[in-house]
């Protein structure tokens, strides 16, 4: 029995038409093995709660026979928001509820020196704008997922955090609530971009990652079974300060001398500067330790490099292939790729995150699981 099996018919019913498409009584009670009355008595479930509209297909020649009802999932019924809050920038998605992302946006990132009630103002006023561009009534959001940097515990408190540091006070739920009527569900951005990369990337269908993200700092997550690894204390991947030794020991950030950022120091080495040549090779031999540790301690089917850096695949990802390859010594060859998601991973798993958490509320009451999220077509 599969999953989708042990579940109510109503949701059965309702999986079966977001998945597949529009149908009739007698193609769902074939395709779910159903009678007539059982299929009936779903569906008028089902428009009721808002998320089934029944249409009626006209009678054949003269008038013969009855017309046929046809039932369609209403992904247009609702909205699911994934935000990706941070100081450079806020990316934000919009999805129906089939899970197809309709929308992309961005805006400047958050001020640090702001207090968190301000940066929350900033956040819900991104989101109504976003709204408000599309024609769309803040009402319409059915519910949100925010990607944040920090650590965030099960319930989605934020315990800690260097750029939302007053965030941790604050009722978020109450907040968006307020705003928006709907749930929140947040978590850290490097989980949330693993997630996305194993439901939508380039680790889809792979149940055991190590997603790590070499950009401003270097952050990681792992999907072990299939499931977003948390840890005991909600600090699995927190290893920005311990993973490169030319970290900031406080903020975690990677000190670069050659450039400004890394992806400056590898378009210069790049284009044969030397010093950043030096710098991004010294980079690779201790992050390649660092992930060699890891890869033995938790053994992924396969590495995902995420983050600015991950685009320099000369410079950067090729060469720290061979460095986890040389540290680890292993007889077969680790796949090392560059994730599918780029900068927009946290917001889509912010989407997907959403999806899991906020499913009691997300159909008008019938609880569904996740549907497979659908990115936009690259640009």
């Amino acid at each position: 029995m599969s999953g989708t099996d042990r579940l109510p018919l109503s949701a059965r019913t309702a999986v079966h038409l977001r998945d597949s498409g529009a149908a009739t009584v007698t193609d769902l009670a074939r395709a779910l093995d159903l009678s007539r009355t059982s299929v009936e008595s779903s569906v008028t479930q089902l428009v009721a709660a808002g998320i089934v509209e029944e249409t009626l297909t006209p009678a054949g020649p003269r008038g013969a026979g009855r017309p046929a009802r046809t039932y369609e999932f209403r992904a247009d019924a609702g909205l699911v928001a994934g935000l990706d809050v941070g100081t450079h920038s806020v990316r934000l998605l919009l999805a129906d509820l089939a899970g197809v992302v309709r929308s992309r946006h961005s805006f400047p990132g958050l001020d640090t020196t702001a207090t968190g009630a301000e940066q929350i103002d900033v956040v819900i006023g991104h989101l109504r704008q976003a709204l408000a561009s599309e024609g769309l009534a803040p009402g319409s959001l059915r519910a949100i997922g925010i990607s944040l940097p920090g650590i965030v515990d099960a319930t989605g408190r934020v315990l800690t955090s260097v750029i939302v540091p007053g965030w941790g006070s604050i009722d978020l739920p109450a907040q968006f609530h307020a705003a928006f009527g709907c749930p929140l569900a947040i978590d850290n951005g490097v989980r949330l971009a693993a997630l996305a990369e194993h439901h939508l990337g380039a680790a889809r269908l792979v149940d055991d990652v190590l997603y790590v993200s070499v950009g401003t700092r270097v952050s990681a997550g792992a999907i072990l079974g299939g499931q977003a690894r948390r840890g005991a204390h909600n600090v699995a991947g927190d290893i920005g300060r311990l993973a490169v030794r030319q970290s900031d020991p406080t903020t975690g950030e990677i000190v670069w001398r050659s450039a400004e950022t890394g992806e400056d120091a590898a378009r210069l080495a790049m284009s044969g500067d030397e010093d950043a040549r030096a710098e991004i090779e010294h980079l690779v031999d201790d992050l390649g330790r660092s992930l060699a540790l890891l890869t033995m301690a938790i053994d992924p089917a396969i590495v995902v490099i995420g983050g600015g850096m991950s685009l320099a695949r000369e410079a950067f990802r090729e060469p720290l292939a061979r460095a986890v390859s040389r540290h680890t010594g292993l007889p077969f060859e680790l796949p090392i790729v560059s994730a599918a998601l780029g900068a927009d991973a946290a917001a889509y798993g912010a989407v997907v995150f959403a999806f899991g958490q906020c499913a009691d509320s997300l159909y008008g009451g019938v609880t569904l699981p996740e549907p497979r999220v659908v990115p936009l077509p690259a640009a």
